[in-house]
C-alpha cells in the first residue's frame, strides 16, 4: 500500500491523459479533484493489485456519456458507490478506475478516498474508451452488472440488476446520460480479488504518475514520453478545421491539421467519438483503435482533449500500442462493432507497421 501524495495525484491527471487517446474527460476537472482532496485532508492509498486477498470484492467507476458536457460532483459520486455497495449486501475492498483518462481516473480516486477504501493500481482498458462495454473485462465474461446509475447529482439513481450482454448495458446506461443532460455516474463490473489479478490492465497507475512526472521535469517532454512508452509522434501541424457534435451522449468531433516542421506539406484528420478513433495522413490509415492515438500540446507535451481542441492550435498527434488484451482476436472484434458503428471500416493494422 502507498499513500499518494497531492503532486502523485497531479502527475495522475497528466499521465493518465497520455493514455486517453484525447477522451477520459477533462483534466482541468482531475486537478480540481486532486487539490480538493489535498485541501480536505483525504488519504489516497494505492494497492498492488497482486496483493489483494483473493476473497474480497472490488468496483469499477466511472463517469459515462459525452465528454464536452463532465461535470462533478464528489457527493452524487460517492453516493453512487453506496448505493451499489447496499444493492449487492457486500463492502467494496476498492475502488478500481475503468479506464485512464485525466478526468475519469481521478474520479474512482475521489470515490475511493471519500470512502475510505484504497484505489487499485489497475485499470479496466488501458487507455480511455467511448463505450461501457468496451472494457478488457468483457474479454474475459466478466459481468458489467449490477450497475448503479446516477444523475450528475445523484436526484436520479437506477440499478440495472441484470442485461442479456455487456452491450446491453450499455446502451441503457447510455441512454440515461443522455436524458440526464449527456453524463451519468456509474459504479459496476463488481470483481473478486482473484480476478483483479488478472483481468484488468495492471499497474496502468502506476505508469501513467511515471509519464506525468516525465512531462512536468524532462527538457523534452514530447521526446522522453515516446520514448518511456515506445511510442510514436504521428504527426505535428496546427489546426484548420474542427466540426463537432454532441448526439446520443457521445461527443463526436471532426479535426483536419495541415503539417507542420517535418510534416509540412502534409494533411491529417482525426476521427473522434469522445476518444480518438483513427487518425489518417494523407488519406491514408495512420493509427486505428484500439491503438491509442492522442493530442498533445506542441510544447508541454501535455494531452489536449479532443473537445477542447480549436482552430490555428498547435498540436503533436502521439500513437501508443494497445495493450496486447486489446490485440486479442475477441479484443479486436469488441473494437470492429465500435467501428463500424461510427462509420470507420477501417482493418486494424498495429501502429508500429503502419508507421514502418
Amino acid at each position: 500500500m502507498r499513500n499518494l501524495t497531492h503532486q502523485d495525484l497531479l502527475d495522475l491527471v497528466d499521465g493518465t491523459a497520455i493514455f486517453s487517446a484525447g477522451g477520459g474527460g477533462d483534466p482541468d476537472v482531475g486537478y480540481v479533484i486532486a487539490d480538493k482532496l489535498a485541501e480536505e485532508s483525504y488519504t489516497v492509498e494505492l494497492v498492488n493489485p497482486l496483493k489483494i486477498s483473493d476473497k474480497v470484492f472490488v468496483v469499477n467507476f466511472a463517469s459515462v456519456g459525452a465528454t464536452s458536457v463532465i461535470e462533478y460532483d464528489s457527493r452524487a459520486a460517492v453516493r453512487t458507490f453506496q448505493v451499489l455497495e447496499d444493492y449487492v449486501g457486500k463492502k467494496f475492498y476498492a475502488v478500481i478506475p475503468v479506464e485512464l483518462g485525466g478526468f475519469n481516473t481521478l474520479a474512482a480516486v475521489d470515490v475511493a478516498a471519500r470512502n475510505g477504501v484504497p484505489v487499485v493500481d489497475a485499470d479496466g482498458a488501458g487507455r480511455a474508451v467511448p463505450e461501457v462495454h468496451l472494457k478488457v473485462y468483457t474479454i474475459d465474461d466478466i459481468s458489467l452488472t449490477p450497475m448503479a446509475v446516477t444523475d450528475a447529482h445523484a436526484n436520479n439513481v437506477v440499478i440495472i440488476k441484470a442485461t442479456k450482454d455487456s452491450h446491453s448495458a450499455e446502451r441503457i446506461a447510455r441512454v440515461l446520460a443522455a436524458e440526464w443532460n449527456q453524463s451519468a455516474y456509474t459504479a459496476r463490473r463488481i470483481l473478486t480479488g482473484k480476478q483483479v489479478k488478472f483481468s484488468p490492465v495492471l499497474h496502468s497507475l502506476s505508469m501513467s504518475m511515471k509519464i506525468g512526472k516525465l512531462l512536468r521535469k524532462a527538457v523534452d517532454p514530447i521526446k522522453a514520453v515516446v520514448q518511456e512508452t515506445e511510442g510514436f509522434q504521428l504527426f505535428e501541424g496546427k489546426v484548420d478545421t474542427v466540426d463537432k457534435e454532441t448526439k446520443g451522449g457521445f461527443t463526436w468531433i471532426d479535426i483536419s491539421l495541415k503539417g507542420s516542421e517535418s510534416c509540412k506539406g502534409s494533411t491529417c484528420v482525426l476521427k473522434v467519438k469522445n476518444e480518438t478513433l483513427a487518425a489518417y495522413k494523407d488519406g491514408k490509415l495512420l493509427a486505428l483503435a484500439p491503438d491509442i492515438i492522442t493530442p498533445v500540446h506542441h510544447e508541454t507535451g501535455r494531452c489536449i482533449t479532443a473537445e477542447k481542441i480549436e482552430k490555428d492550435d498547435k498540436i503533436v498527434v502521439l500513437g501508443l500500442r494497445a495493450p496486447e488484451k486489446w490485440r486479442t482476436t475477441k479484443g479486436l472484434e469488441l473494437w470492429e462493432d465500435v467501428l463500424q458503428r461510427s462509420g470507420i471500416n477501417e482493418t486494424y493494422v498495429p501502429i508500429e507497421r503502419l508507421v514502418q
